[in-house]
């Protein structure tokens, strides 16, 4: 592979690419408030006539993702496309376009975060499926949030049972972990959990990044598409950059989301002792501390 390039911001690439996919959680955002210099570089890559996609593993509708951009200070002009991990799932279970999904039966245990209203208003629309509160009952799983205040290890007795039992995992959010709090401490999503499944013997069925599908999906609205002039920025080693390398286009890595420890952010070098990602095998194009101009 080509040595991977430090870079100090977008204006050091801005004209070798004509499209932008943008990862939310610690790129954009860390779920509380929008970062000022990603706020300024959208607006700048706008009115230069970028095409701009945001590409998210949110467990989330595209449409919920879309109308809280204005909450993080975006305009949901700026955007040709928004996709969500979420919304790919839900349009399988409704329209059963998969293998995975047509074979599902009708009892469904939905793993979401009780506290908030977000798990209930996803499941609206998805009346085919009876949903159980007893995973001895289920048919299924459908993985959205974790339980506020829970761990992974929280979660063993309930797959021990879905192991037990055979049950397909649907996971609406593959992301292993996300920076959503002004702390930018990482927080474990859904991804985790299907991953300990998977390792388990369990069968699961994502969407989202890593898998082309996410991305073949989200690029539709462009017409001729050159995908040597797509550029992919996003936080995560394992889903952003490794997702950017299978659907075949660039990637840029920003090291202040949750790989932070990995590098020196007055700085960030790929190729350095601190950076513990390398031994995973895939390399982004390039790396900066954040997304800016």
């Amino acid at each position: 592979m080509n040595k991977v390039e430090s870079i100090v911001g977008l204006k050091d690439i801005i004209d070798r690419y004509d499209v932008f996919i943008l990862d939310q959680w610690g790129v954009m955002h860390n779920g509380e408030e929008g970062y000022t210099a990603a706020i300024k570089c959208v607006e700048t890559l706008y009115k230069v006539n970028k095409k701009l996609i945001i590409i998210s593993n949110s467990s989330k509708r595209k449409h919920s993702s879309a109308v809280r951009l204005s909450d993080f200070g975006y305009r949901k002009i700026y955007f040709l496309e928004i996709m969500t991990s979420g919304e790919m799932i839900w349009q399988s279970l409704v329209n059963l376009n998969h293998d995975f999904t047509k074979k599902l039966k009708k009892n469904c245990f939905h793993i979401y975060d009780k506290s908030k209203e977000d798990g209930k208003k996803y499941l609206e629309g998805l009346e085919k499926f009876n949903f159980v509160a007893n995973i001895e009952e289920a048919d299924f799983i459908l993985g959205c949030t974790l339980q506020f205040n829970t761990t992974t290890i929280d979660y063993i007795p309930l797959l021990t049972k879905a192991i037990k039992n055979k049950l397909p995992f649907v996971c609406a959010n593959p992301d292993f972990v996300s920076i959503e709090n002004s702390f930018g401490k990482p927080i474990i999503c859904m991804g985790t959990i299907a991953e300990l499944y998977k390792n388990m013997g369990g069968e699961v069925f994502i969407l989202g990044k890593p898998s082309c599908e996410i991305y073949e999906e989200s690029t539709k609205k462009i017409s001729n598409i050159d995908k040597s002039k797509i550029l992919a920025i996003g936080d995560s080693i394992h889903h952003d950059i490794v997702g950017a390398n299978n659907f075949g286009i660039d990637s840029l890595l920003i090291t202040s989301g949750i790989h932070h420890d990995c590098f020196d952010q007055s700085s960030p070098q790929w190729q350095s002792d601190r950076n513990k990602l390398q031994k995973f095998g895939n390399e982004p194009t390039f790396v900066c501390s954040n997304f800016n101009n």
